[in-house]
């Protein structure tokens, strides 16, 4: 920090974490990620951005007397899309909320911006 001129310092600084934000934003969202469930039999593909881009469903189960099974699949395959992109966001954006200095009023979590 400019001795001379502090705040200068603290702009200068602020200005650069925005940009590291912006950048692991863009990051999370062009990331693709895909959930899974019953052993790969349900598979749903997404963007860190939280859009659903394609859900494979194995033939074999698909069967109209268990319709109950193939929807608890899917529900699970999206549950893992939804842990797979908080991990990804946790692990794109902890460095930066560490240099928050604990947070600083205005500055939010993953999803900052959006």
């Amino acid at each position: 920090m400019d001795p001379e001129n502090p705040m200068a310092g603290l702009l200068a600084q602020a200005q650069k974490m925005q940009e590291q934000l912006l950048s692991a934003q863009n990051t999370i969202a062009a990331t693709e990620l895909t959930g899974t469930a019953g052993g790969g039999l349900v598979t749903v593909t997404g963007s860190g951005a939280g859009e659903i881009t394609a859900v494979t469903i194995d033939p074999k189960v698909v069967d109209t007397d268990d319709i109950e099974t193939l929807q608890d699949l899917i529900v699970g395959a999206l549950a893992d899309l939804a842990t797979k992109r908080d991990e990804l966001t946790s692990n794109a954006m902890g460095p930066l909320a560490g240099g928050l200095g604990g947070g600083l009023p205005g500055f939010g979590g993953p999803g900052l911006g959006q």
